[in-house]
């Protein structure tokens, strides 16, 4: 017997609410941590400071008054350890330079912390947990090469590429299970009214 094409639509609209319901039964929990620490970021510079500090100010704008950068990354050296631990690690993951406010912020790789110091003395202007560094690992899957000492960033890529099509295929399951059953009466109207 020749399958009719409401039929072989039904059938389809099964098959997608299957693969959608699957997908989102596997990694609903991969599903939860994207959004909770998507929601954070987005309001990282609104949340008074607990997620990311506001960045302060400087002496100076004008780059011929800094220092140079090898002496500011020293004394952030000096001051993390004194502040932090004697035994602080001096391995920086970056130093991110404002010069609209004079200030350099020297972020270092271990446990997230990060100090603002003025460009022109050299100053502490500020000492913080970088609260919003660790929550975008968290969202981008680097924490887990964190976490397994991988090196080259691969756990980071399965975790995004997995995340990725399985955002695609909710996106086009999800379109397939609203539209689907529109396409369905339309077809089963049809072939009613040729019988």
């Amino acid at each position: 017997m020749i399958e009719t094409k409401s039929k072989q639509q039904a059938k389809r609209l099964r098959l997608f609410r299957k693969i959608h319901r699957l997908t989102g039964a596997i990694l609903f929990i991969f599903f939860f941590v994207v959004s909770m620490s998507g929601l954070l970021l987005g309001w990282k510079k609104h949340s008074g400071g607990v997620i990311l500090s506001k960045s302060h100010k400087g002496k100076s704008t004008n780059p011929q008054d800094w220092l140079p950068l090898k002496d500011l990354r020293e004394k952030a050296v000096i001051i993390a350890r004194a502040e932090i631990s004697p035994e602080f690690s001096s391995k920086i993951d970056r130093m991110d330079v404002r010069p609209d406010k004079g200030m350099v912020k020297v972020i270092f790789v271990e446990d997230y912390w990060g100090v603002q110091l003025d460009m022109t003395t050299g100053d502490l202007l500020h000492i913080e947990r970088r609260r919003s560094d660790f929550i975008e690992n968290i969202h981008d899957g680097s924490v887990l090469d964190h976490i397994f000492g991988t090196n080259g960033g691969y756990l980071k890529l399965i975790y995004t590429t997995i995340m990725g099509l399985s955002l695609l295929t909710f996106t086009i399951t999800g379109f397939w299970l609203w539209f689907g059953p529109k396409i369905l009466l339309r077809t089963r109207h049809l072939e009613m009214k040729k019988k």
